[in-house]
């Protein structure tokens, strides 16, 4: 690991700024038009709002990034990120020279996550300089890159993959030279996976 220590802000890196300008949702994961069901309006004022599913459950935690390497804390975990029903969570390392946000959108249908995540790839090479999306072995449809941010001395690695009617973007922060592994993104990128099939079967 190198030696160059990276010290990553909160407020610039949780699990609901993932880099992107301000957006109605979580950048870098869009809502195709129609994609979010709405609510139908009523004329009862004691009619009962719905409540809407917390996902945050879903979410990878601390144990689950810890390695031999490294030993990640939590510093965020919400639900809906932008309003937008999913979850987001956001880690760093005892160093603070890597950081991991994942982050979820629970869509309809597995076919507006697919729409969503086709678009999603489209936007990778202008938020990564230095690399191009590749296949990856991941849920559906799974797309890499990897990189630096153009305007931010880091390393970065974007992953996007759907799993149903989930899509997911799991991002990996560290210092300049010091790029995370392939295997370890991939075991990450399985691990949630796991858990959204899991976990939505039951939603």
């Amino acid at each position: 690991m190198s030696a160059a220590v990276l010290v990553i802000g909160i407020s610039g890196c949780t699990g609901t700024d993932l880099g992107g300008a301000a957006q109605s949702t979580a950048p870098g994961l869009p809502i195709p038009s129609g994609a979010l069901a709405t609510t139908k309006p009523t004329t009862s004022t004691t009619a009962p709002t719905a409540q809407a599913t917390d996902y945050r459950g879903l979410l990878l935690s601390a144990g689950d990034l810890s390695d031999a390497d490294d030993n990640f804390n939590e510093r965020s975990r919400n639900s809906d990120p932008n309003n937008t029903p999913g979850a987001s969570a956001f880690f760093v390392n005892d160093q603070d020279n890597r950081a991991i946000s994942d982050t979820f959108l629970v869509y309809p249908d597995a076919a507006t996550a697919t729409a969503a995540l086709r678009q999603a790839t489209g936007t990778l090479p202008t938020l990564v300089t230095g690399g191009a999306p590749t296949p990856i072995a991941v849920g559906t449809d799974g797309v890499m890159i990897s990189g630096t941010y153009p305007d931010q001395d880091k390393s970065v690695t974007l992953m996007l993959f759907t799993e149903g009617r989930a899509l997911v973007r799991l991002e990996f922060q560290s210092a300049p030279g010091d790029v995370t592994t392939d295997q370890f993104v991939t075991n990450i990128g399985k691990m949630q996976e796991i858990a959204l099939r899991v976990g939505l079967a039951d939603s």
